[in-house]
């Protein structure tokens, strides 16, 4: 696949796995993207999953031909990425490394081999020339990972964006960019939005018209739209005007208040309504309801005297992602000693700038009229702007 005259696609589409990372359900696969830049010098850039080795050199010698790479930039350590950096070395002894310097470090963790002798070490602005291409280095430090850079080429006016602007799914997946991105996002650069912040504004006074993530597909049209959405994220803006539930229920008792307040908040005119079973549901697409929504009503019986477990975990994400900027709603639960939302507040003291509502719905056991009255004033609270 070209990209440009001079810049060639050279990754792989993985359909095997089934949770990238150990946690993240992945029905249309993963795509490790790598890409060869072929100027008078030549430079790849970065490697795919230990499982690919085979299949990605070879797409490198089929897209060199009789020719031989100068240059492996290594963008990003994380293993779906660098596994094949001693393959590469191996079969092309002349090429050089052109990395961080914190990478570098890293090398030698994973391979007990810092390739003091063949390497560039690069920083903040440098750039490196292959002949027309002229590829200048940006520092992108916990974009996701400590000792990320992102490269732009100046002449093909292309960002290649690390981890950033990358989604779930292969490259042949049939699905919507944004759904998947940002699940993407949420899931996994999600904490770091102030380096995200910062990296935007980094690059925000280049001439871009591509940019090629080592997830996901290639970006070429339309780039404000990725732009605005990832700016809207990582500023933990709301991107959904609406209301997302997300919910626990043991005997089916606390699903029945979701469903009505569900209907009542329709009924008002809300504009978008969600619903998470936490149970059932996949707890990453919730995750990403929750910072996609402008309003979340958390909904759980009390358990052991705490919150039901998939509640406690659903929070926890939120929190260890850095939630904030949102209003907040809690229905609970509880037969004879309710404290969920006792509970609920509590675990989320440390994210900031939450707007709780002023009405709550207690339910003792099973929905009665006064709790069902407390639905109908909540529905109204929070569709009074809408």
């Amino acid at each position: 696949m070209n990209i440009t005259n001079d810049i060639i696609y050279i990754g792989v589409n993985d359909h095997k796995i089934d949770l990238f990372e150990g946690q993240y359900d992945v029905p249309n696969g993963m795509a490790y993207n790598s890409y060869a830049i072929i100027d008078d010098k030549i430079a790849v850039m970065d490697t795919v999953d230990k499982n690919f080795s085979g299949e990605w050199l070879s797409n490198i010698s089929s897209a060199l031909g009789d020719k031989k790479p100068d240059y492996l930039i290594v963008q990003h350590m994380e293993p779906d990425h660098s596994a094949n950096i001693v393959n590469f070395m191996n079969t092309y002894p002349d090429a050089v490394i052109v990395s961080s310097a914190k990478s570098f470090t890293m090398m030698k963790n994973f391979f007990s081999d810092d390739f003091e002798n063949r390497r560039i070490v690069v920083g903040e602005n440098d750039t490196l020339s292959l002949g027309t291409h002229t590829l200048t280095f940006i520092t992108a430090p916990m974009v996701h990972w400590p000792e990320v850079i992102v490269t732009y080429d100046s002449h093909d006016k292309i960002l290649f964006s690390a981890d950033a602007f990358g989604k779930f799914g292969a490259l042949d997946a049939d699905e919507d960019w944004a759904c998947e991105a940002r699940r993407y996002y949420f899931g996994i650069v999600g904490k770091y939005g102030v380096q995200v912040q910062s990296l935007l504004k980094k690059v925000s006074g280049l001439d871009v018209e591509k940019i090629c993530p080592l997830h996901g597909p290639m970006l070429t049209e339309n780039l404000k739209y990725y732009i605005d959405l990832y700016n809207t994220w990582s500023s933990y803006g709301s991107e959904t005007e609406g209301v997302v539930i997300a919910y626990t229920s043991v005997y089916g008792n606390t699903k029945n208040a979701v469903e009505l307040l569900a209907e009542k908040l329709s009924a008002k005119g809300c504009p978008k309504v969600a619903v998470n079973d936490l149970a059932r549901c996949d707890m990453a697409e919730a995750v990403e309801d929750a910072f996609r929504f402008s309003k979340i009503v958390l909904a759980t019986t009390t358990y052991n005297a705490d919150v039901f477990p998939f509640m406690k975990e659903f929070i926890n994400h939120l929190t260890e992602k850095g939630y904030k900027n949102k209003t907040v709603a809690f229905i609970e639960n509880g037969s004879w000693a309710p404290m969920a939302t006792k509970t609920m507040k509590s675990m989320l003291e440390a994210c900031k700038n939450l707007e709780y509502t002023e009405k709550t719905v207690k339910i003792m056991s099973v929905l009665n009229q006064e709790s069902s009255e407390q639905i109908e004033a909540l529905a109204e609270e929070l569709c009074k702007n809408y």
